[in-house]
């Protein structure tokens, strides 16, 4: 008798964007449970968009795929939210531009009802700020690929040159100054 293991069997996906796709990346593949984190494009209607090129109407993004039996898609917003700046109307933390807003990227209807209610804990726990952070429906997710694969573990590959853009950026200074001990990092 054979016994046949299916890797991901159960898993499931979510993408979020949350300004550069290194540090999203990074944030979400120490949590328990995300089999794996690839950085693309989404949200635009713009087909095959590159970071060198034109990704016009995309946010730069990430697409967990993750196991539900030890990470629930909750547990993905409630580790999302406090990874962001959800006030930041003109990116996030030293990048600005439409590429680098943040979003939640809704697959169905019980995705949607979560990251609603979530945003909802969010605007009250902040109730003299504006959260911008919108909840979007899923659309095509394009990896990043071919000469711009380095994007891919960027954080891992090259860790003094993604600790000194992190530090000099801010990302962790302000996610500390918003969450407080919240903050993953």
């Amino acid at each position: 008798m054979f016994a046949f293991h299916a890797p991901n069997a159960t898993a499931d996906k979510a993408i979020f964007a949350g300004g550069c796709f290194w540090c999203m990346e990074s944030d979400f593949e120490k949590l328990d449970g995300v089999t794996d984190v690839i950085s693309g494009f989404t949200g635009g209607t713009l087909a095959n968009p590159t970071y060198g090129g034109n990704h016009t109407g995309h946010y730069e993004a990430v697409e967990i795929t993750y196991d539900p039996s030890k990470v629930t898609y909750q547990g993905l917003l409630d580790h999302y939210w406090v990874n962001i700046d959800p006030f930041d109307e003109r990116g996030q933390f030293c990048d600005k531009g439409f590429s680098y807003l943040s979003a939640i990227f809704v697959g169905n209807e019980a995705e949607r009802t979560l990251a609603e209610a979530s945003k909802k804990r969010v605007m009250k726990q902040f109730p003299k700020q504006k959260v911008i952070t919108p909840i979007l429906p899923t659309t095509t997710f394009y990896p990043i690929k071919g000469d711009e694969s380095y994007h891919q573990d960027y954080y891992k590959n090259n860790p003094v040159r993604y600790k000194l853009y992190r530090w000099n950026c801010g990302r962790d200074q302000r996610l500390r100054d918003i969450w407080d001990d919240k903050a993953t990092h």
